[in-house]
């Protein structure tokens, strides 16, 4: 067993959508030329009833637009897709493009994550160093307005993208509402091109520990994060930090590549299951490549959804690690892509995640081994702290910011789990970290 599986009961006294354009949390990438249904009599009866009511409306309405056909049936398509859950959608051609180039972590807007819940788009969580962030929109703000244009009527998440996203260097206002201070913002941003390194930040802290910030899943994060992980290994770190805090998600490979390092070749990182038994899908390590045997604690909060719950339920799974911080979002379902006609495609709910040992944390979130739960304020703090780490000087942040620098609790503490750790290997085994 791993020195944090030894030592974790000892340490333990010391003491938890898309991207605009849409970064999806643990998606699976699938195409099918198309989608049939075995004919049935419920499936014949219930599409007779469609068809009738479509007849019906296109013979009858009167308005300023037609209702054709073709719109209606459409309608009733984004009808059917969307209203199965928040994650589930119809995704019309240019949607559908849209999406590829979301997934593989280039897109243009103002870097916020964002989900449809109740009719109201929430913000999960602003990517770092992007616009969103930078006008200080806020995990729990509800986006309402675009341009002046009302998002309160239930306006489709992905014609609220579209109002968002525009070209480079084009300024789109947002009214934001914020619930817990019951208060209207109304922001002036300038789109970007927003290409977002999975791993802005990779250093060494006192005491020889590294640390690695992790933002998002794209089909460029195993590298990245590999990469980091080498050069804190050849540093000769003696444990690392993983920080996956405010970590909307993203591709669910992605997920396995990150947590592959930690786990020895063909071992069970995740799987996840469909409506049927058979459905079982599991994704397992690698058995070439980089093999890390060092302690890691995982820092999350609230804002880690998804595809970062994937790697912090691994590792907790299986005592590779000790997780510090927050309770996790809860976002424990799979997304399959399915290519439809025309260009067009699906967005559909098809299956939920779970650890090796089979928990699921849809709905619930994961649980830290160590609670530090920030407030608001230093959570906000924090978040400007981490995204101009380039001002290092306490008081000219303080001038240019409003605050004087605070500590980071949850940081800390994951630095004393480590240093906990390595003063127990010590005092029982006379050596350092094995």
């Amino acid at each position: 067993m791993h020195t944090v599986g030894h030592m974790l009961k000892r340490i333990l006294t010391l003491s938890v959508g898309g991207l605009l354009g849409l970064l999806l949390a643990a998606v699976v990438l699938r195409t099918a030329s198309s989608w049939g249904f075995l004919p049935n009599r419920d499936l014949n009866r219930a599409a007779d009833y469609v068809k009738d009511v479509i007849d019906t409306v296109n013979q009858n309405y009167v308005g300023d637009d037609e209702a054709s056909y073709e719109q209606l049936a459409r309608e009733a398509i984004h009808g059917v897709v969307g209203s199965l859950d928040p994650h589930s959608e119809f995704l019309e051609a240019e949607d559908f493009r849209r999406l590829g180039d979301d997934l593989d972590g280039e897109f243009g807007g103002i870097g916020v994550q964002v989900e449809m819940r109740d009719g109201q788009m929430i913000v999960i969580a602003p990517i770092a160093g992007t616009p969103g962030e930078r006008a200080g929109i806020l995990r729990g703000d509800v986006i309402e307005s675009v341009d002046g244009y009302s998002l309160k009527n239930g306006v489709p998440m992905d014609e609220a993208i579209e109002r968002l996203r525009g070209k480079p260097n084009t300024s789109v206002q947002v009214g934001i509402f914020r619930p817990r201070l019951a208060k209207h913002v109304d922001l002036t941003l300038v789109r970007e091109i927003i290409k977002v390194e999975s791993v802005p930040e990779v250093k060494v802290l006192a005491g020889n520990l590294g640390y690695i910030q992790l933002v998002h899943f794209s089909s460029e994060t195993g590298k990245e994060f590999k990469d980091a992980l080498r050069k804190l290994i050849e540093a000769g770190v003696k444990g690392i930090i993983l920080d996956m805090r405010n970590n909307p998600g993203g591709l669910l490979d992605a997920a396995v590549d990150v947590a592959e390092p930690f786990f020895d070749g063909g071992e069970l990182v995740v799987y996840t299951q469909g409506r049927d038994p058979e459905q079982r899908e599991d994704f397992r390590a690698g058995h070439m490549g980089l093999h890390v045997k060092l302690p890691v604690v995982v820092l999350i909060n609230a804002g880690s959804a998804s595809a970062a719950e994937v790697v912090t339920g691994a590792l907790k799974d299986t005592l590779r690690a000790v997780v510090v911080g927050e309770r996790s979002f809860g976002k424990g379902s799979v997304q399959t892509i399915f290519q439809l006609r025309n260009g067009e495609g699906m967005r559909l709910t098809t299956a939920l995640y779970y650890t090796p040992s089979g928990v699921s944390i849809h709905k619930h979130g994961i649980e830290p081994h160590v609670e530090v739960v920030m407030t608001p304020e230093e959570d906000n703090k924090l978040r400007l702290q981490r995204a101009r780490n380039d001002v290092d000087d306490p008081e000219m942040f303080e001038e240019r910011f409003g605050f004087a620098p605070i500590k980071d609790r949850q940081l800390q503490a994951a630095i004393d789990v480590l240093n906990g750790v390595d003063l127990l290997v010590n005092r029982s085994a006379g050596v350092g970290f094995q």
